[in-house]
């Protein structure tokens, strides 16, 4: 009877820890790393006139998303997204850049 007495809290103690993996397992599955791991512009434009643009934020690609963004803020605070491609966006880019560095 004592070999059998010994084995009951092993037993236990082996399924407690099952559980508790299996348990950690699923947590860590579901669980997001980040809240936006996604591009933020689904639709770009060719260009907008530099005067109705306020702010211009280029992000890099990155884990989120594995092309350029150029996200234009307007000064009616309306953000809208720009082609990074298109020539007209390139101009935007440098002429901000320069308005930034001569600050």
């Amino acid at each position: 009877m004592a070999p059998a007495a010994n084995a009951a809290p092993r037993l236990l103690r082996a399924a407690m820890l099952l559980l508790l993996l299996v348990a950690a397992g699923r947590r860590a599955a579901g669980a997001p790393v980040v809240n936006e791991l996604r591009c933020q512009c689904l639709q770009t434009l060719q260009g907008i006139h530099l005067k109705n643009i306020q702010s211009v934020k280029v992000t890099t690609p990155g884990p989120h998303c594995d092309q350029t963004e150029v996200i234009a803020t307007l000064k009616t605070g309306q953000e809208v997204c720009l082609n990074p491609a298109a020539p007209m966006v390139k101009k935007i880019i440098d002429k901000m850049l320069n308005k930034a560095s001569a600050n």
